[in-house]
């Protein structure tokens, strides 16, 4: 039933977009393509979403022909919105002319080739950018720097560095040299410190059989701490059997540590300098509008004293918004990640900064502040579903801590 309503509104909107194009061109040949195009991208898109192997969902090329699908037809919801527009004035306007020229039939006038013209044109944008964005956008990779500042960040720690990265997401990609060169620049930043905020693979630990060498390559002075986000756990595949994805978790957890990385599972670390310590502490997922809610901030906090200085890593920024900014061990920084900005947006530093996303999260991309307390959600290091990024692109961030000065 959900398939009959989505391809009879997929017809309607394929339908009434086409009024455009006719406008223009009366030629068959134009039709043919348009609708040829149009039929191919729903079978495939069909056959993609009907397909019973959930354990590659997504994955390429299945999420190409999706990210086609994209690019074809949110153009033809902007298309629909001018030529409806266009179709209430032109009944008005027919309306008008009846009861003014008291017509016995209703005159309808014709749709205008300008409209059309600028309806198409309109929707070459969307277009091109969801395009650009699978062929270039997915792997531009950007470095962003912040700079904190703390009055109780610990002296010895004063120019401590962070590198954060977040939503790997192995089972997209399809580009080795891409991924070895974002790594290679990862180690560039040469922090104290990598924190990566979960989301390793889209749905089950084999993703990473093809990248754990690579991503084992990363390096830091203070070492590589990671924890698992609402895909690491397997949930979003039609296991046959309950042990199968209790042994798929298990393996994604000793594939982190084959790579060196140490995995906190609600734990806590201490990284200590001259005598002095900050806190690492890493909580599994926890988040709201239905996800897995499996982080415990009171067993990661086991032997934390109130009064240290405290770095958290939780992939889901809501649980930001609703438990950590509000609780009175006061967490001085939490790192997450898991919008991905939503892969696409409009970012202009200092002017605007947009996503369809902020209408669900609160907090969806880069630095948060309240009371002294910061949160980062990281845009993401790969991609999921919609094989690429436009305006919102993979980034690496890298945090630079500060003891604040008090001038006397």
């Amino acid at each position: 039933m959900r398939w009959f309503i989505f391809i009879l509104i997929y017809i309607l909107v394929d339908l009434y977009a086409f009024q455009a194009i006719r406008t223009l061109s009366k030629n068959g040949w134009v039709a043919a393509i348009y609708f040829l195009i149009s039929i191919s991208i729903i079978v495939a898109l069909y056959f993609i979403l009907n397909s019973n192997d959930s354990t590659h969902f997504m994955q390429p090329p299945k999420n190409y022909l999706f990210g086609l699908f994209l690019a074809v037809f949110i153009p033809k919801l902007l298309m629909v919105i001018f030529m409806f527009g266009e179709d209430i004035m032109r009944f008005f306007t027919g309306l008008f002319y009846k009861i003014s020229e008291n017509e016995t039939n209703f005159y309808l006038p014709s749709r205008r080739k300008f409209i059309s013209t600028i309806a198409l044109g309109i929707a070459a944008i969307p277009f091109t950018s969801l395009l650009y964005g699978m062929i270039k956008g997915r792997y531009n990779f950007k470095v962003l720097q912040y700079e904190l500042a703390f009055d109780d960040l610990p002296e010895a720690f004063d120019g401590f560095t962070i590198t954060q990265i977040s939503d790997i997401h192995s089972g997209s990609f399809d580009n080795k040299s891409k991924i070895s060169y974002a790594v290679d620049l990862i180690n560039e930043q040469q922090s104290d410190v990598i924190l990566f905020t979960g989301d390793l693979v889209n749905n089950v630990a084999e993703e990473m059989n093809d990248w754990k060498g690579l991503f084992s390559t990363l390096k830091a002075k203070e070492g590589v701490y990671s924890i698992l986000g609402n895909h690491d756990y397997g949930d979003y595949v039609k296991w046959e059997r309950k042990e199968d994805k209790i042994n798929n978790l298990n393996k994604l957890k000793n594939i982190q540590s084959e790579m060196g990385w140490d995995l906190l599972l609600n734990e806590n670390r201490f990284i200590k300098r001259d005598g002095q310590k900050i806190a690492i502490i890493g909580v599994e997922n926890w988040g709201e509008n239905g996800f897995k809610q499996a982080g415990d901030l009171d067993v990661a906090c086991e032997n934390i004293d109130y009064k240290d200085f405290k770095i958290l890593l939780s992939h889901d920024p809501s649980h930001w918004k609703s438990i950590v900014k509000h609780d009175d061990r006061h967490f001085h920084l939490t790192l997450s990640g898991h919008t991905h900005g939503m892969q696409f947006g409009i970012e202009i530093p200092g002017w605007i900064k947009w996503s369809p996303i902020k209408y669900r999260y609160e907090n969806w991309a880069g630095i948060y502040e309240e009371q002294g307390r910061f949160i980062n959600v990281n845009r993401g290091f790969g991609y999921l579903g919609y094989p690429g990024r436009v305006g919102i692109w993979p980034e690496i961030s890298v945090i630079k801590l500060k003891k604040k000065r008090v001038n006397v």
